[in-house]
């Protein structure tokens, strides 16, 4: 997918950490504290169906879906329905950095929902025990899927909305959804907007070697230099390792406890790897708070960090705490806190929601990422197949599907869908995992120069590069064209049934 992942302040604090969550694709996000008063989005429950595809597993079992509606904008039974497939996180954190969609729907005099993801945020089937086996079960693409589109259904019902064209949206992981959703329900949805959406390099298509390849790219094209002092780093760490100097790597790198073992290097290399992914993938031109306190150009500013002086493990130290220790309030580093090793190798966090993203990362979400140290600045980390198996099955009992994404929605062979577009920016590492060439005049591929992940779903900025002012233009034409057709189609069904004949 859509989520992506909110991803999605990264460790403000050590007493943060028993509330941290993940995204997707994002390792250790913080729910901060949310000033909703004033917002436009009502908070609501939805009564929802647990298990879908089974009438025997959980009979008429319900849980309570939670969802946002503002209807500020909307045409009452007239305007579209632009609804966000939420993704691996609180649906506020969503919501909170969506702001194109409010802007879009003061244009098109739309109502907006923003649907949580089932086993995220509020919206635990189970309550507390949700992640056990086999309650955690009903985690999957497919059923949320559902949700969504039952979700839909009843709203429209209740809102006397029937003739209303939904347009769905997402980023990351949300933006897989949103993909999912048009190909699994174009009855229900008339098009999407799908952001930063891997989903190819999710369904185990291309070279795994692609993702870090990329976030060097970012660093690299800042400056080559940059690129070379991050390796000159990570090699230096590693002399050190193989002479077990432990309390050197401790020092250096202001570790709350010395490393003792080849395995916690390697956490430490995790660690600081995934401080990289998410400036590259962070790399706005103006600060922000969605996953974490990041400055404006983080990439910029790393480099700047990483070349700063001649002593390059401070340096490497001081660029990973523009990530972890944006505040300097953490006099040391927690290895095992800060970054958690998981089926996604950018990491998990703590708490549920990263629970829930480990389990997915298990079955349908296929990660199997690897940095060299050939083609990319990091160090050798492989995460194979057999590595995602191994963990899986000690972990929940599973074993993954590396095929199932491509089977149950399209893989690749996506030329007979229609009314979606594939947005990707080109500091994006997640980019090349999705779709960047148009396939017809109704899938369309929009590449945003000098955009970073879903920086086109984000409301508008004045430090936003003119290419993303274009792509939002783009967008709003094609959902207006969609909309008319949908609205058009409605209204013939309305008529063929007023008149007894078929749709």
């Amino acid at each position: 997918m859509s989520r992506i992942l909110g991803i999605f302040a990264f460790i403000l604090a050590l007493s943060f950490a028993l509330e941290l969550d993940a995204l997707p694709f994002h390792s250790l996000i913080k729910s901060k504290p949310r000033n909703v008063s004033g917002t436009d989005f009502t908070e609501k429950y939805f009564t929802q169906t647990l298990d879908h595809y089974n009438f025997n597993s959980a009979g008429n079992g319900t849980f309570r879906q939670r969802y946002l509606i503002a209807d500020k904008y909307w045409k009452t039974g007239y305007g579209p329905i632009f609804f966000y497939t939420g993704n691996e996180g609180d649906i506020w954190d969503f919501a909170l950095n969506t702001g194109f969609i409010t802007e879009l729907a003061a244009q098109h005099g739309a109502l907006v929902i923003f649907a949580e993801h089932r086993y995220y945020g509020k919206s635990l089937p189970f309550g507390e025990d949700s992640f056990n086996i086999p309650e955690v079960a009903l985690l999957t693409v497919e059923q949320a899927l559902a949700d969504f589109a039952v979700l839909i259904t009843e709203l429209k019902q209740e809102l006397v909305a029937s003739d209303c064209p939904v347009i769905v949206f997402g980023g990351s992981y949300g933006g897989m959804l949103s993909v999912y959703m048009r190909l699994k329900y174009p009855n229900v949805v008339a098009g999407a907007l799908a952001a930063s959406a891997p989903i190819l390099s999710t369904a185990g298509l291309g070279d795994p070697r692609q993702f870090f390849r990329d976030v060097t790219a970012d660093f690299q094209n800042v400056s080559p230099e940059c690129r070379d002092a991050v390796r000159g780093a990570f090699g230096r760490l590693e002399e050190l390792a193989e002479k077990q100097d432990y309390s050197s790597i401790q020092e250096k790198f202001a570790l709350c406890k010395a490393p003792s073992s080849a395995q916690d290097v390697h956490q430490l290399n995790g660690l600081l790897r995934n401080a990289f992914t998410l400036m590259a993938m962070l790399d706005y031109p103006y600060s922000t708070h969605f996953m974490g306190d990041m400055p404006a150009n983080p990439v910029q500013v790393g480099c700047d960090t990483m070349l700063s002086g001649p002593d390059l493990l401070t340096n490497l130290r001081n660029t990973a705490g523009i990530v972890y220790n944006s505040t300097g309030e953490l006099s040391c580093l927690d290895l095992y806190k800060l970054f958690v090793e998981c089926a996604d190798p950018t990491g998990c966090g703590l708490g549920f929601n990263s629970l829930a993203w480990d389990y997915q990362a298990c079955t349908e979400i296929d990660l199997c990422f690897e940095s060299n140290n050939i083609t990319d600045m990091f160090p050798p980390m492989a995460f194979t197949a057999a590595a995602r198996e191994r963990y899986c099955t000690q972990r929940w009992g599973v074993v993954p599907r590396p095929d199932w994404l491509r089977v149950q929605f399209w893989g690749d062979a996506l030329s007979t869908a229609s009314n979606i577009i594939f947005s990707n920016g080109d500091l994006d590492p997640w980019a090349n995992g999705g779709v960047r060439k148009s396939l017809s005049s109704s899938l369309v591929a929009i590449n945003i120069a000098k955009g970073a992940h879903h920086l086109d779903l984000r409301g508008s900025n004045n430090a936003d590069p003119g290419s993303v002012i274009q792509a939002r233009k783009t967008e709003s034409q094609l959902i207006e064209e969609w909309v008319k057709i949908e609205r058009n189609r409605l209204k013939r069904r309305t008529l063929n049934v007023r008149r007894g004949t078929n749709v």
